[in-house]
């Protein structure tokens, strides 16, 4: 089996990679029938010349392969036929930007393989950089706190080399009396909850936090049932939610009554009560003054989230009377950080959690006969046709 690390070639430029040289490494001993390129790139976090250190061969072409291991979508017209392609696709959720790109695949009988349909027998995402999104997502909501404030001038995450970098950066700053929520319970909000402990900051529990005052900075990790609440006043339990979400109110507004500075790391479902609204926001109860969402929800469950924003223009200011942007320092604003691929920003870290994910889970299947069903789940295509799993994409592909 050949495998090829393809060159990202989507704009903006991405440097994240599937397998750093060390994983790669890793990857050829475990597996030494395996047979690894790496196609030249001069975008990617780690240099050419590191993989041909590492004895691997680095080439302009790689159309020998037969599977191409990607991060962003491939464009269209760079897409080898006859060939399995791991990327991000952008497709499974029908989004329009990306129908022609499906359609290309089809026709040039593409076997597609996207990294979020690998999954579990149960159902759960085995790969993906959500660990890396709430690293950041914390540091950037910090670094909006400063700029807003005055109080101090964080360097952008992008050009800091790792995470270890970041909180050196985030240990300098003398954080306020501040109460900070933190929504989720996955790998998101994990990445956020590693950075808040590691500047030391105290967790507490959701009775101290809604009725204590602090004389320190606190934060509290909050999931489903405790900013939401049944209709019928019943307490059931997570699965009851994820089941029955129309039989759910938010309950977040006595959060938002105490807290400062939100960070939002949860999975929102379809169905599920907003958060806050617009209306909420409105609220002399609402006291939350910066928002990072890195669950980047547009015009949803996070009602300040107007819009995905930049790496190069991370934050904007949400106007709670108009519900419109303004600059994020007036008086008036709600500082809002929501980019929405924010792994770019720590592209060394995150490529190098990706590849012993993808080691662990992906790589195996292609030796043992896909014992687990890794790849029958996550397959789209084959032989210029949807799967059977994916059979929902045809109209979508159809342009109805």
């Amino acid at each position: 089996m050949t495998f090829a690390i393809i060159k990202e070639r989507k704009n903006p430029p991405d440097r994240r990679v599937v397998f750093s040289p060390a994983k790669l490494v890793q990857a050829k001993s475990q597996y030494p029938n395996a047979t690894f390129k790496v196609e030249s790139s001069d975008i990617r976090v780690f240099s050419d010349q590191e993989y041909k250190n590492a004895g691997f061969e680095v080439s302009t072409n790689v159309s020998d392969c037969q599977v191409m291991l990607g991060v962003k979508e491939v464009p269209i017209d760079a897409l080898i036929p006859n060939k399995k392609y791991f990327f991000f696709s952008h497709t499974i959720k029908k989004q329009p930007y990306n129908r022609k790109l499906l359609k290309a695949v089809l026709e040039k009988n593409i076997e597609l393989y996207d990294h979020e349909t690998i999954v579990s027998n149960k159902g759960f995402r085995l790969i993906g950089f959500g660990r890396y999104a709430g690293i950041v997502g914390a540091y950037n909501g910090f670094r909006a706190w400063g700029l807003k404030y005055n109080t101090w001038n964080l360097p952008k995450a992008g050009p800091l080399p790792n995470q270890a970098a970041l909180i050196n950066e985030l240990n300098n700053l003398q954080i306020p009396n501040i109460k900070i929520l933190l929504t989720g319970s996955g790998k998101v909000a994990n990445g956020a909850q590693e950075m808040l402990d590691a500047m030391h900051i105290k967790s507490v529990s959701v009775q101290d936090y809604l009725n204590n005052t602090f004389n320190e900075p606190v934060y509290c990790k909050i999931d489903v049932l405790d900013y939401n609440k049944r209709k019928d006043g019943q307490v059931i339990n997570n699965q009851d939610f994820f089941d029955n979400p129309q039989e759910y109110v938010s309950d977040f507004m006595r959060f938002a009554k105490v807290t400062q500075y939100y960070i939002a790391g949860h999975f929102y479902g379809d169905g599920a009560p907003y958060l806050y609204t617009r209306s909420d926001v409105k609220s002399a109860d609402f006291n939350i003054k910066v928002v990072a969402d890195i669950s980047c929800d547009v015009d949803g469950p996070v009602a300040t989230t107007l819009k995905a924003s930049t790496i190069a223009d991370p934050i904007y200011g949400y106007d709670p009377y108009t519900e419109t942007e303004i600059d994020y320092k007036n008086n008036n604003a709600i500082t809002v950080m929501a980019v929405d691929n924010l792994p770019c920003e720590l592209p060394q870290d995150a490529s190098e959690g990706f590849g012993e994910m993808f080691l662990k889970h992906v790589i195996p299947s292609f030796f043992n006969n896909d014992a687990d069903g890794i790849l029958k789940r996550a397959k789209i295509t084959q032989n210029g046709e949807l799967t059977e799993k994916f059979s929902y994409l045809q109209d979508y592909i159809n342009g109805n």
